[in-house]
Order: C-alpha cells, then sequence, then structure tokens
C-alpha cells in the first residue's frame, strides 16, 4: 500500500480517490473546504482541509507520497489569479517530498488549431488562459529535464460525466429531461471531442504510476467527435426522451450576460473550441496503457442518470 495525495475534489480528483482506494491505497484528498460526500465512505481515504498554495503545509502533506495528483479547478475566471500560486506550491512539494507530480491539463496551450491535436502538437496558446496552462507544464517539465522531480500531464477536452461543468452538463440536461428547447454557446455543428470524467481519472491512475509515462503529457483515450447538436440528442435517447430542439445562443445575448458573468465573459476568448472542429487524438494512451475510452452509451447514461439523482 502507497500513499496518494490529491489536491481538488471535483469529478475528478474523486474519481481518482474511488480508483485507489479499490486497489487498496492510502488516499489524503486536499481541499479548501475538506468535505468530500463522494469519497466520504470509502476506506483508505482521508479528507483535510487545506489552501493548497501553502507551499509548506502541502509539502510536509505530501511527505512519503508516492505520488501528488494536481487535480485542482480554481474558478475559470480566475485562471490568471489563482493558478500559478497554487502550482508553485505543488511543483514545491514534489520537489520536496520526492513524489510524481501528476497534473489533470487541458487542450487549451494548443491554441486554434486546423487538424486533430495529438501530443505532439505545438503549444501555441492564443488565450490568456492557454498561455496559464501552457506555462504550467513548461515549469514543470523544465524541473522535470533538470532531475528534480519528476512529473506528467494527461489533457482532456471538454468533460462529460456526472456533475462535470461542461457545455453539456447544467445548463443542458436538466432542459432535456424536462422535455425543454435547448440553446447552446457558440455552434451547434462542429465536431468536439468530449472527455469522460472517468477516463480521465482512470489515466491519471496510469500515468502516475508508470515511469515510461513520465516527463510527457498524454492525451485522455475519448470517443470519436460529436457535434453539440448531435450529443445532445444521444443524451435524450439515453435518457429515453424525446428529442428537443437545439438552437445558439445569440452573439448579442451572450456579450450582455458577460457584463454581469465572469464566467461567461472569460468563455470569450475560447470560444474559437466551440467554433471550429475540435478534436483530439488519444492513441498513443491507447497504445502505452491499454485503456479504451467508456462506451459511448455508458456516458450518456451515467450523466443522464447524475441529473434524476442529484446525489448520485
Amino acid at each position: 500500500m502507497s500513499k496518494h495525495l490529491i489536491v481538488g475534489m471535483g469529478p475528478i480528483g474523486s474519481a481518482t480517490a474511488r480508483l485507489l482506494a479499490a486497489r487498496g491505497e492510502e488516499v489524503v484528498l486536499v481541499s479548501r473546504s475538506g468535505a468530500t460526500p463522494a469519497t466520504a465512505d470509502l476506506p483508505g481515504v482521508r479528507s483535510v482541509r487545506l489552501d493548497a498554495t501553502q507551499s509548506a503545509a502541502l509539502a510536509e502533506l505530501a511527505t512519503g507520497a508516492a505520488v501528488l495528483y494536481n487535480c485542482a479547478n480554481p474558478a475559470y475566471h480566475r485562471w490568471a489569479t489563482d493558478w500559478p500560486p497554487l502550482a508553485t506550491a505543488l511543483l514545491a512539494a514534489a520537489e520536496r517530498s520526492g513524489a510524481v507530480l501528476a497534473t489533470v491539463g487541458n487542450l487549451y496551450g494548443y491554441g486554434a488549431v486546423t487538424a486533430a491535436m495529438t501530443e505532439d502538437t505545438p503549444l501555441a496558446p492564443n488565450s490568456e488562459k492557454g498561455r496559464v496552462r501552457a506555462r504550467m507544464w513548461e515549469d514543470a517539465l523544465a524541473l522535470h529535464r533538470a532531475g528534480r522531480i519528476r512529473t506528467t500531464e494527461i489533457r482532456s477536452s471538454d468533460y462529460i460525466g456526472p456533475h462535470a461543468q461542461s457545455p453539456l452538463g447544467a445548463r443542458v440536461v436538466p432542459r432535456l429531461l424536462a422535455g425543454r428547447d435547448v440553446q447552446v454557446l457558440c455552434s451547434p455543428d462542429t465536431a468536439h471531442s468530449w472527455t469522460y470524467t472517468e477516463d480521465a481519472a482512470r489515466l491519471l491512475v496510469a500515468v502516475g504510476g508508470e515511469e515510461k509515462a513520465w516527463g510527457r503529457p498524454w492525451h485522455v483515450p475519448s470517443n470519436p467527435p460529436r457535434t453539440q447538436r448531435e450529443a445532445i440528442a444521444d443524451l435524450a435517447e439515453a435518457a429515453g426522451v424525446a428529442p428537443v430542439r437545439v438552437g445558439q445562443i445569440p452573439a448579442v445575448i451572450t456579450s450582455m450576460l458577460g457584463l454581469v458573468n465572469p464566467t461567461v465573459r472569460a468563455l470569450r476568448e475560447v470560444a474559437y473550441q466551440l467554433e471550429r472542429p475540435f478534436v483530439m487524438d488519444a492513441r498513443a494512451a491507447t497504445a502505452a496503457f491499454g485503456l479504451k475510452p467508456t462506451p459511448w452509451t455508458e456516458v450518456l447514461t451515467a450523466t443522464a442518470d447524475a441529473y434524476r439523482t442529484p446525489n448520485v
């Protein structure tokens, strides 16, 4: 049994804790609140209330850990201010403790692309959020190459799954289940990759424990791309409800919402991800670790069921 420290108790952090607990590992979950309703009854899982930017305290907690998992998720509109001190504390904790740093990343660092993204696609961020995430990886990789830490990163597209913050989440599924029309951000008809949160957790656990995974990023195996319109139709079918009409939120409405909602305002700079094809190639992880995406119908059913039974 090894010790594993997880920073962040969202869907991926919680799923990672469940996977590790199931194989008998010692798991410590860190968050500002210390609340872990999704993992409260798991044997071997302990929750700790801590501001993970407190570098010395985080390093102390990481002592003896085999892997330090960065599953944190600062407020979307505060990445530029909240990520740098947190990333610095995580690097320091990894260096002091010797734990492998396994980070949950995303595709923002690639910027606007014209082809399917692979792990070899150059980092060319065209947004503030993309620059933040690219810099986090570059800083971690520099320390890895200097022999000061061991690190790896998984990268996902927009998430789908129970409790996931997603264009296919709280704004869509409850309306669909109620038989109401749905309006989506940006184009409803461009191909888009969707990553299941449970699949992200499975890859995160795999890369954290495999030396061959360290020193490079890995894309999470995900199902073939679907447009927002197609995915919503698929959700309706999986939920056993009638199809609903899907439209696009008018740009003028989005602009007005952005005046009062900082999250909507923060979406403007990454709107390209839903306005042009945004497709991820994850064959490298499948070949290296034998991981395949959870079947699409299972993903859809789990997502719909989570909104029917919110506490599940």
